[in-house]
């Protein structure tokens, strides 16, 4: 294995001039193994951190498809394509993203015009979980193998190929929790990973007992995130109640 580098963290797309947007925290330095980089997205970050190293499978599929939704919208918020109005998201005239995920839910949002943060969330979850999957793919950042589930359905075998970029997202998030951190200066990104993990239930990523004794911790840093993870709690309760 390369000896580890360090390497800038690059953006996705331009932020807005306009103020609409919502600015992600200073840029971090990252580690690297050799060409492989912590992925910008924080859907592509939040799937990483999905994926259990001791069991070596995805935890909390159930709700998977709804937050990288939710994550991709967030993504598309600091980068200043989507802004909050009343409520509903709506498309700036910022420069697209290059992450195709997030340029393919911003056409969606362009082709439909302004609706409510949580419809955006409830749509095409499958869809996106396999784009974000093939995009970490493709990074070389997972590995999928090709399965049958009960020898019938077919499936992938996800196995992350960089563990450290993994525990390093891990730390990043855990650490947005110290209450020596200002909520103000927490970066952006992170405490977007830890609000919608807690938020989600990804226990993998935020325990419970982690929720539970920061949750005044994480209701200030879901004041920053803004309106999208409020839409994926009641997403995710209507999910659970069948409504």
């Amino acid at each position: 294995m390369s000896k580890p580098v360090v390497t800038p963290l690059r953006r996705s797309g331009r932020s807005s001039r306009s103020g609409s947007a919502r600015r992600p925290g200073r840029q971090r330095k990252t580690v690297a193994l050799g060409n492989a980089t912590v992925p910008d997205g924080i859907a592509a970050r939040l799937f990483l951190l999905s994926w259990d190293p001791v069991k070596g499978k995805l935890r909390g599929q159930a709700k998977l498809g709804k937050l990288l939704r939710a994550a991709v919208l967030v993504d598309l918020q600091l980068n200043g394509n989507v802004a909050d109005d009343n409520g509903r998201a709506r498309v700036t005239t910022a420069a697209a993203p290059i992450d195709p995920v997030q340029a393919a839910v911003l056409e969606e949002l362009r082709a439909v015009g302004p609706r409510r943060w949580r419809h955006w969330i409830d749509r095409r979850n499958h869809l996106t979980v396999r784009m974000v999957r093939d995009e970490l793919a493709r990074a070389q950042l997972i590995k999928v193998e090709p399965r049958r589930v009960l020898g019938i359905f077919p499936a992938g075998r996800i196995t992350v190929r960089h563990p450290l970029i993994r525990r390093q997202l891990l730390h990043a998030a855990h650490d947005t929790l110290r209450p020596s951190r200002v909520v103000s200066r927490v970066d952006l990104r992170d405490a977007s990973i830890a609000v919608l993990a807690a938020t989600a239930g990804l226990r993998i990523v935020i325990s419970k007992e982690q929720r539970l004794r920061h949750k005044d911790r994480l209701a200030q840093l879901a004041v920053r995130v803004g309106p999208v993870a409020p839409a994926l709690k009641k997403s995710l309760q209507s999910q659970h109640s069948g409504g």
